[in-house]
């Protein structure tokens, strides 16, 4: 056989092969359940943008821009991570630790308009500003305050065994201490006289006083239930006297001078707690020694009400009562 003997080959088939037939029902099948799966689905409009859009910000997709605009791309690190600008954080005070001494204290150099004032005459150069964190004012106020705590300190232990029974309370507020008589075993009901057996308790205040510098001031106070008695008619009357009685017996030794006195009756206007139960009620009835340490002027001994005050000698004390056309307290209805 020669190399140039034409070789025969099988004849080829017509048309496409057996397979491509099955192949085809499969793809349609396919097809038709995947339609039939989007036609089923509920298509969540807003949601679908959503993602739309998230997905082109990603990616970095142009957005319509105007002509003139140069085309900028987006993703998610742009929108989430920008560069920041320093923001400063301003500080309200400057904090400085100062002593007690005088010699290691600062104190402020500087008052409003000093800073326009030393401009001007430097020349444009900034003054320089000195802050302090406490003044000599305020260290002053807190030694007192602290030493308005001491004296209360000292008071309660001298009254320790009143204080257990109820009968005296011990309060202090800023610069004053409150000596709160309380309504029991003081005053009979109705009366402005002290019981005999609680004169002991006003000698004890009254050595504890002598000790303690400060304007003392005595207040009356009632519960809110009327009364119109031969001796008082009102409440007013009767927290006016009730304090009287208090005061003279502060008095008795003349150890005390009545120019640092004030005398005041507040009948049922201060309550320490609503009037509505007997316990409440007697809470409320109380005369309250009130020595107050950052008031050092002289007091005049009056009786007040809402809209009247009255003032009288301090040294006589129920004498040479000056009408004046208010509701004046006479001794005759107080003794």
């Amino acid at each position: 056989m020669s190399d140039e003997e034409e070789q025969e080959c099988p004849e080829c088939v017509e048309g496409l092969p057996a397979y491509m037939g099955t192949f085809a029902d499969l793809m349609s099948l396919l097809m038709c359940f995947f339609v039939l799966l989007l036609s089923f689905a509920e298509m969540d409009v807003t949601k679908f943008k959503r993602l739309a859009g998230s997905m082109k910000d990603a990616f970095g997709v142009q957005r319509e821009i105007s002509a003139d605009a140069i085309p900028m791309g987006t993703s998610i690190i742009a929108q989430e991570f920008s560069p920041g600008r320093p923001e400063p954080t301003p500080i309200n005070e400057v904090k400085q630790r100062a002593d007690a001494t005088p010699e290691n204290t600062l104190e402020v150099i500087c008052k409003p308009g000093d800073a326009e004032l030393n401009e001007q005459s430097n020349s444009g150069s900034p003054a320089p500003l000195s802050f302090v964190d406490k003044s000599k004012a305020d260290l002053e106020r807190e030694k007192k305050i602290k030493k308005t705590e001491e004296d209360a300190q000292m008071i309660a232990s001298v009254m320790r065994e009143e204080i257990s029974k109820g009968t005296v309370e011990i309060e202090t507020q800023e610069q004053s201490i409150t000596i709160r008589i309380k309504d029991k075993g003081s005053f009979g009901s109705g009366s402005a006289e002290l019981n005999y057996d609680f004169i002991p308790v006003i000698d004890m205040i009254r050595e504890v006083l002598v000790g303690i510098e400060g304007t003392i001031s005595v207040e009356g106070h009632t519960d809110n239930i009327p009364i119109d008695s031969r001796r008082f008619s009102s409440n007013w009357q009767l927290s006016s006297a009730r304090a009287i009685s208090v005061a003279e017996e502060l008095f008795a030794s003349r150890q005390l001078s009545q120019d640092r006195f004030a005398v005041t009756g507040y009948s049922d206007t201060r309550p320490l707690v609503p009037n509505d139960t007997p316990l409440n009620r007697a809470t409320n009835r109380r005369v309250e020694i009130i020595v107050k340490q950052n008031d050092v002027s002289r007091p005049v001994m009056r009786s007040s009400s809402r809209n009247q005050l009255m003032e009288f000698d301090q040294d006589s004390l129920g004498d040479n009562f000056e009408d004046d056309g208010l509701d004046v307290l006479r001794p005759s209805e107080i003794f």
